[in-house]
This record gives structure tokens, sequence and C-alpha cells, in this order.
């Protein structure tokens, strides 16, 4: 599923990896605004500018596809990848089984079968951000391969002997949870040790010295460095990134409550491309710093652009264009780009291929109907008017189209208006469109 719906992008971000105007990898993650909270700053510097590192992020496959907030991590660490840096790609099949703390309550536990299913997904998915060339290509590792054959004895022995309970109950997922009405079982208080052990396991295998995710997962960042320092002696490091918002403080990543997720199957390139093109004015810049691997040059002019000319939105597109080529590839860029054009009268609704024009219309207002349904009724079926009346004033006054073809007749049906694939773009005026699916 997921593992073949996403296309590789080593070759689109190998071409724009070399800026002249970044000294370090370092300087540009913290222009970017990737860097909310890490360990010491001065040491992760030179760490980064120095010689090749290893480094880790870790993913658990609580779904069966990664979303933008992964993407974050996704991003970085290929930036990273870029200066040189090796990356360690964890899929959680184990943490995956235990959930890490919510704020609000205990996680639904999926059965071992669907998380060993979902990990296959997710290392598709991350190997498809990661390039596997060269003495830094990515490895994929699963830390169920080290925490299954551990026994709970040796488990409390060998690594719990090492916590304190009094600064795990710190951590801000745990007292969260500990000052909710749902309270914390031992299951989850238990994550922050495992991912601990990960990062132990991983400074032990494969001389791993810096972990990457997102900065509310701090306690559980810092449970690896800690746990390393007491059991090896060694100081290694933690970069947490900014959770993403609107300027408007609502949470990003969520288009009308749903998750926007990197799987095709599960979020249509349309409907993703769509998401990043209503990108506010206020959060257009900060999107493209973070998402894109345009230059800084590059980003100024756009950040000039959206205060002179808001309206033309040419910051938006190139971070909807550049976004949807990162994840689903060139083709699908340019199929979804020539539907949003087609669906507004600027391009050929023939040539657009059925997939991508059903997709596109799903996100819109649609109705399924016969063949001799009028096209009034379905302009008041689709909620473009509000009234059959209103509906055939509309046409009569020459603002309804079927395929941006104007329709003329206000008793006219749907009968041999529709595409060859049963689908129909109802649109009133210039921008408010509707699907038709005719059966």
């Amino acid at each position: 599923m997921c593992g073949d719906t996403l296309t590789g992008v080593s070759a689109i971000l190998d071409a724009q990896k070399n800026d002249p105007s970044f000294p370090d990898v370092w300087e540009e993650i913290v222009w970017r605004g990737l860097v909310h909270v890490s360990t010491n700053e001065t040491e992760l510097k030179e760490l980064l500018a120095g010689g090749s590192i290893t480094y880790y992020c870790g993913f658990d496959p609580t779904a069966p596809s990664l979303h933008l907030g992964n993407l974050v991590q996704l991003l970085l660490m290929r930036r990273l990848q870029l200066a040189g840096h090796r990356p360690l790609g964890l899929v959680g099949g184990s943490t995956g089984l235990v959930g890490d703390p919510r704020p609000s309550a205990e996680r639904t536990l999926n059965t071992k079968e669907t998380v060993a299913e979902w990990v296959g997904y997710l290392q598709g998915q991350v190997s498809r951000f990661l390039s596997d060339d060269g003495e830094n290509g990515v490895t994929l590792v699963n830390n169920l391969d080290w925490t299954a054959p551990l026994s709970a004895i040796d488990f409390l022995r060998e690594i719990g002997k090492h916590y304190r309970v009094g600064t795990m109950l710190k951590k801000d997922a745990v007292a969260a949870r500990l000052n909710s009405d749902a309270g914390i079982s031992y299951t989850e208080f238990s994550y922050q040790i495992l991912q601990g052990l990960d990062f132990l396991e991983l400074f032990r295998q494969y001389g791993c010295v810096l972990q990457t995710g997102g900065s509310d997962q701090w306690g559980n960042l810092t449970s690896g460095t800690d746990l390393i320092r007491r059991v090896e002696g060694e100081g290694v490091h933690a970069i947490g990134t900014p959770l993403i918002t609107n300027s408007d403080g609502t949470k990003f990543g969520k288009s009308e409550g749903n998750a926007i997720w990197l799987d095709a199957e599960m979020c249509s390139p349309y409907r993703f491309y769509q998401f990043w093109l209503n990108t506010d004015d206020a959060d257009v810049v900060e999107r493209l710093k973070i998402f894109t691997f345009l230059s800084r040059a590059e980003i100024e002019q756009l950040q000039s652009l959206v205060e002179a000319e808001p309206f033309r939105r040419e910051a938006q597109r190139t971070l909807a264009r550049e976004v949807t080529r990162i994840v689903h590839g060139d083709e699908a860029t340019d199929a979804v780009i020539h539907a949003s054009q087609a669906l507004f009268g600027n391009g050929d609704l023939d040539v657009l291929d059925a997939a991508t024009l059903e997709a596109a219309l799903r996100e819109l207002p649609n109705t399924t109907t016969s063949i001799d349904a009028s096209i009034a009724h379905l302009l008041a079926d689709t909620g473009l008017t509000q009234s059959l009346s209103e509906a055939r004033r509309a046409i009569s006054q020459g603002g309804v189209y079927v395929n941006n073809v104007k329709v003329d007749d206000a008793d006219a049906t749907i009968e041999g208006r529709s595409l060859a694939s049963g689908m129909a773009v109802l649109r009133r005026g210039k921008k408010t469109l509707a699907g038709v699916f005719v059966v």
C-alpha cells in the first residue's frame, strides 16, 4: 500500500542541495525554523560541521501511513543527509505496540499483526525520502529486533535501574496525564524507557550520536541522552522541531477534520495539493522554509511577492507544487495542476485521467444522478444554489457551466454533457464548483 504510492525524491533534492547562502547545515536548519529545542547548541553546530555522524529519527506505526507532522522529520533527516551525515530510519515495531502517552487518554492498542503490517508500510515511506546510496546511505531499523529477545527481568535489571521515577513523573506528557481524569497506565508510563533504550542500542550498534523528533517528544528524546550518559558515560545530542500551528492558532495538517496523509490512497494528490494551495499569507513563508528545498534567495523573493502582490498567490502555488513533487512525484503533480486549471475553465477536461478527475470531484460538493436529471436540480442538489428557482434563474442569466460549456436552457438535462468517464464539472460563476457522477 504505502510503500508503492510515494515517489523517490533523491533526484529532486540533490539538484537543490548546494545553496551558498548557508555556510553550514546547522545555520540552515536554524534559519528554516526547524530547531525549537536542543541539547548544547555550540556542540551541535561543531558536530554537524565536522565529519559525518550517524543520527536517527523514530516513527511509530500507529496508522498505515505517515502524515504531515512526520514529513517535517523526514525532510530534516534529508537535509542532514545532504550535508554528509548518515541517517537511521527507525520504525517502532515494539514502541508501536505500546504507544506514547497522548495528552488526553490511553491509546487504543492495535494487534501485533496490524502493527507488523504497518511497519512495512512506514519503512517503505521512509525509504522514499532518504537515499540509500554511498557511505551515508540510510539504514532502516526496527526496535522490535532488540526488545523482543529482552526478558522482563533483564529489562528491569539492565535498563530500568537507570531511571528515577521522580524524573519520569516530571516529563510533560506524563505530568499532563497524571493531572487528567484518565490517569496513565504503567504501559504508557514506560514508553520513555523504551525510547531511551532505542537510542542506547543505536549508539552501541551504529555509533549514533543524534536523535531528532518533535518538541512534544522532548521528554522521550532526553530519555535516551540521559541513559547513554549514565550507562556509557558519553554525551550525545537531540534536536526537537517546533510543533507547527497556523497563524490563527489552529492545528496544522488537518483539512476539514481529516489528517493530511502522505499515502495517495488515504489522501489524493489533488487534495494534498489543494491543502497547500490554501495556505494563508501569514503562514506561507514559514511553510516554504520548512517543507521545500528552495534556496534562501528564492524564498525571500517569494516573501516579497506575498507582501507586494498577495492576490497573485505565487508563494502558495510554488509551495503546493514543490511539496506535492517531493511527496508524490512529477507526474502526479503535473496531473493535479492541470486538473486544477481545467476545473476552472483554463484547460481541457477531456485530457485528464479519470482517477485524477474523480479525486478532484470527490473533494468538491458532489452528487450521483441519472442521465435524465435536470441541471437546475443538480445545482440545488449540490448546494450551488439554494433552490430550484434560483438555479433556473442562474442558468437564464448565463452563469452556469457544465464541463466549462455554458448552459443556456433552464430545462436542460445532464444527458450528453458528461465526459466519457461519466463525470461532469458543474460550475456557477467563475469559482463555485461541484462534481456530478452520472450512472
